[in-house]
């Protein structure tokens, strides 16, 4: 049974659409979801798949408390899926390409810290960007700097708004994420 550790600071759909492809081809894994913050929706998705789930703010993150119960969860794989801190680099030099992020945009373009969620995608339609998509890639101790493993686009029209932009990048995330994921455990 592998064991996967997810990290999530908000909505957790992703983190859903991960669990929920496992179990529909009946992979035995055991899966753990970590936030960093108390009201994040990923704690009641966490409960509805019942999924054990708990809270590492960001004050304990930095006391070490996050690399403690890592180390405790002896994951497989750890994923970042919408977790929106810089991670830990104590954690990163114990799981060397172990860790894997995804981005809502090709980078190296729009990457970096503040870029995320609905800044990246205003970011790709004011760039009048003729396409975009996901990057899967390692993380390092950098935002948004780790070797990509995965890239997937989408075009981008000249009427697209950053709310459509959104919702095909979602669409790649859903469709390719959970299967990235697979082949790495099965590496």
């Amino acid at each position: 049974m592998k064991n996967i550790v997810l990290l999530a600071s908000g909505s957790g759909s992703n983190a859903e659409n991960i669990i929920e492809y496992f179990r529909k081809k009946n992979h035995p894994h055991q899966f753990h979801i970590i936030t960093n913050k108390k009201d994040a929706f990923v704690l009641e998705r966490a409960k509805n798949l019942n999924v054990s789930a708990e809270v590492i703010t960001k004050k304990q993150n930095d006391e070490g408390i996050l690399l403690d119960r890592i180390t405790e969860l002896k994951p497989d794989l750890i994923v970042l899926a919408g977790y929106l801190l810089l991670f830990p680099v104590e954690i990163v030099a114990l799981y060397p390409n172990k860790i894997v992020n995804i981005h809502p945009a090709l980078l190296p373009k729009f990457g970096g810290k503040g870029m995320y969620g609905g800044f990246v995608h205003e970011a790709v339609v004011a760039n009048k960007e003729t396409e975009t998509g996901i990057t899967i890639h390692f993380v390092s101790e950098h935002y948004d700097e780790g070797a990509i493993i995965f890239q997937a686009k989408t075009s981008v029209v000249e009427t697209d708004t950053a709310l459509d932009v959104a919702q095909k990048v979602h669409e790649l995330e859903y469709e390719h994420f959970p299967k990235v994921i697979e082949k790495l455990l099965n590496d």
